[in-house]
């Protein structure tokens, strides 16, 4: 029979221990000091984060990651301490769709990490405007939901933007019923985005008939107002919850379960390979004839996989078309390259969007 070890010697050594973790999460922050200095006396002090290296580091976290805690638990301890590190060196201005407690902000948090400066707009056009400015260094845009679609106003608003993508990560959404009421009987208004709203429709139909719902700019507006005034429920993550102290009366009211939104994260830096990679293209051509296979073969030939296609209306002439196309891979891979080449000739632009990493966690 295995002898049981002492509560009080467990403890001791998880002390001992914890002085030990202390001293090295110490002396990483002071060698990032000192990357800090390095690159400011290089001439580097605009590039103090790099999607690339971040995401190199917590890819090898998690390949070197023995257990019994899992990948992602790992990667997300780094992710905290790569952020809190970073902000020694130089605080991060990120941009997000405000106010605070929006799953946008909850996207900044998770790839940024929480040590960075998260700055609440209004619109997707004003995070395009922070970064274009350089009044923010990064800026959180949603780009696609996995039940709702594209975000149309961040794909127009790539097309004259100079900004790059230089990341992505997803949220899984979950809407939860919130408000100053003890039961579903008192609620008289529901309150969220209208894209929430969408999402939880069969719920609000079922549970809620007949009250009605009103769209605001943000879920967290919706539970800022339901914080405040009895008997008004809001649509939100927890976060907006937390953040307001409203009491949420049922989790996961949304009508899919799988509901996911994609981020893109924007700045005026270009990410390096890291040969787990997307590119983001924006391409016009003439409407004639075999125009989309055109913009299709090229990558068929030289074995790229296509991961989405979007079109949108140019805004140029009557039918004529942007198409928005993610691709696995880094614009500097040969066989991109080569594509890339043999498909200008057969559109009337190509745009990269960015080459980023893919997302982690």
């Amino acid at each position: 029979m295995t002898d049981v070890i002492p509560l009080s010697e467990l403890r001791n050594q998880i002390d001992v221990i914890d002085q030990q973790i202390l001293q090295l999460i110490n002396q990483r922050a002071s060698l990032a000091e000192e990357v800090a200095r390095t690159k400011i006396a290089s001439g580097e002090e605009s590039c103090f984060y790099r999607p690339d290296r971040e995401a190199l580091v917590l890819r090898r976290i998690k390949e070197l990651n023995p257990g019994p805690l899992s990948n992602d638990t790992a990667a997300r301890f780094f992710r905290e301490l790569m952020s809190a590190c970073l902000a020694l060196e130089k605080p991060l201005q990120v941009a997000f769709l405000g106010p605070e407690g929006t799953f946008t902000q909850q996207a900044a948090f998770k790839h940024f990490g929480h040590a960075v400066c998260t700055v609440p707009v209004t619109t997707i056009e004003e995070i395009f405007q922070a970064v274009e400015s350089r009044d923010c260094q990064f800026g959180v845009v949603p780009i696609e939901n996995s039940t709702e679609g594209v975000v149309t106003p961040t794909l127009d608003r790539f097309v004259a933007s100079p900004v790059q993508i230089c990341g992505e990560v997803a949220i899984r959404i979950e809407h939860n019923l919130m408000a100053n009421a003890t039961d579903l009987s008192q609620i008289t208004e529901v309150l969220s985005h209208r894209q929430s709203l969408a999402q939880c429709r069969q719920w609000l139909d079922k549970h809620l008939p007949g009250v009605p719902c009103t769209e605001v700019n943000s879920n967290a507006e919706a539970a800022k107002i339901a914080a405040a005034k009895q008997g008004i429920a809001a649509i939100a993550g927890e976060i907006a919850a937390e953040i307001y102290h409203v009491p949420i009366l049922v989790h996961g009211i949304e009508d899919q379960s799988d509901n996911t939104t994609r981020f893109v994260i924007i700045g005026q830096l270009a990410s390096a390979s890291t040969a787990e990679d997307k590119t983001s293209l924006l391409i016009s051509t003439k409407n004639h004839a075999g125009a989309l296979y055109g913009i299709l073969e090229p990558f068929a030939k030289y074995g790229i996989s296509m991961t989405k296609i979007e079109s949108r209306p140019s805004r140029q002439g009557l039918w004529d078309y942007l198409f928005f196309i993610d691709i696995d891979g880094h614009q500097t891979d040969k066989d991109i390259t080569s594509a890339l080449e043999e498909l200008s000739s057969r559109v009337t632009m190509i745009k990269i969007l960015g080459s980023y990493p893919k997302a982690i966690l």
